[in-house]
């Protein structure tokens, strides 16, 4: 325990609290819930996957997580001068559970998530371009201006897409899961969900299914604290955490540090190595938090949470700025370097805005295409409506 430190105060959502012994003063907030308060952190740098890393690839996770964090920034700001309309989820805090989950990732790994779906996009290697035009609605957007904020996808990538009903998208991701088994590919699906989707019973029946037929599929619980604007305590009931409820299914579980890159990927590659060598669920929940609300269209974001606790994760728990201050610790990185990095990101997501704005929205005889593949694909069924299976 840090010298200026007395005592750890465990409050009533269950989250210990460091506090200061002169004066009483709350320091910060850690979320400790699966593991022992006095348990020490373990430096996952030594793992197998991480001690494999090269300076360049940590450099890389860093690259990636500013980009993400600049292309939200710019997002909000065009949002804000009406550039966009409908929704708009932001993924600012939570950058390093895509990016270190993500950068594991092989040519049969799979990724599907929820409608807070941009930071998953950049990390499988989308263009900001596209990114940006589709939240402009835009023909140039990944979805050509259909799907919006919530719809990105990229199948060329393995990635398929942000889905706007809560946990929606699990179901989906035994699916690939599936495909992958039945296919004979040595794969998984990650698939992630908020802490407010595991109440729901397509989630559930998803958990059945994965561990019924043995499916190689990652459920990543990506809790940010809230489930939209209620807090996890008031939502929901669990044993000392949400993951933990795998159990009920025979499925193994663990909760992961999701501000620690090294821990992100050292949990998630014990995971996936369990999907691709024994076709096996796993359920890991990644701690995390957004600074803003559930979608900009939130305007109690500072009510049911204190400014005050946003700025103790700002200012204690960035994950951006814990990655960013190990790499100066390991040498790898200068200040200089890194600045740079952050000038290339507003760059890149200053020069999205303009190609968005730019872009021709789509042609209104469009608006019956990318509906049913038979139709686009110009097949007999597509003719004629009508399909026979048993021909």
């Amino acid at each position: 325990m840090p010298a200026e430190v007395s005592a750890f105060l465990v409050e009533p959502s269950g989250k210990p609290t460091l506090v200061r012994a002169e004066s009483g003063t709350i320091l910060t907030h850690f979320t400790l819930t699966c593991q022992a308060v006095n348990e020490p952190r373990h430096d996952y740098s030594t793992a197998d996957i991480n001690a494999q890393l090269t300076p360049e690839q940590k450099i890389a996770i860093l690259r990636e997580m500013m980009r993400i964090r600049r292309f939200e920034q710019e997002s909000l700001r065009q949002y804000q001068n009406s550039k966009m309309a409908g929704f708009l989820h932001l993924y600012i805090g939570q950058e390093s559970v895509a990016v270190g989950t993500i950068s594991l990732l092989g040519d049969d790994d799979h990724v599907i998530t929820a409608y807070r779906d941009h930071g998953h996009a950049l990390a499988v290697g989308m263009g900001m371009n596209e990114c940006m035009a589709e939240l402009y609605g835009k023909a140039t957007g990944c979805s050509k201006g259909k799907g919006g904020s919530m719809h990105y996808f990229a199948p060329d990538k393995n990635y398929w897409g942000g889905h706007g009903i809560v946990a929606g998208q699990t179901p989906l991701g035994a699916g690939l899961a599936f495909g992958l088994k039945y296919n004979g590919r040595k794969g998984a699906c990650l698939c992630y969900l908020g802490d407010g989707a595991v109440n729901q019973g397509a989630y559930h029946e998803s958990l059945n299914l994965a561990a019924l037929f043995d499916l190689p599929v990652i459920y990543i619980i990506e809790n940010n604290g809230y489930s939209m604007g209620t807090s996890q305590k008031r939502s929901s009931s669990y044993d000392e955490c949400l993951a933990k409820r795998a159990e009920g299914y025979g499925i193994a579980w663990d909760l992961v540090n999701g501000e620690d890159i090294y821990e992100v990927r050292a949990k998630t590659q014990i995971a996936i190595d369990r999907a691709h060598s024994e076709s096996k669920p796993t359920v890991l929940e990644l701690e995390t938090y957004r600074y803003y609300g559930h979608s900009v269209a939130d305007a109690n974001a500072e009510v049911y949470r204190s400014p005050d606790e946003i700025s103790r994760y700002k200012t204690h728990h960035d994950p951006i700025n814990l990655w960013r201050e190990r790499l100066f610790e390991e040498g790898h990185l200068t200040e200089d370097e890194a600045k740079v990095i952050d000038k290339e990101a507003k760059k890149e997501a200053g020069a999205a805005a303009k190609f968005a704005d730019s872009s021709p929205y789509p042609e209104p005889k469009s608006i019956t295409e990318d509906v049913y593949f038979e139709v686009d694909e110009g097949t007999e069924a597509g003719k004629t409506g009508k399909h026979f299976f048993n021909d």
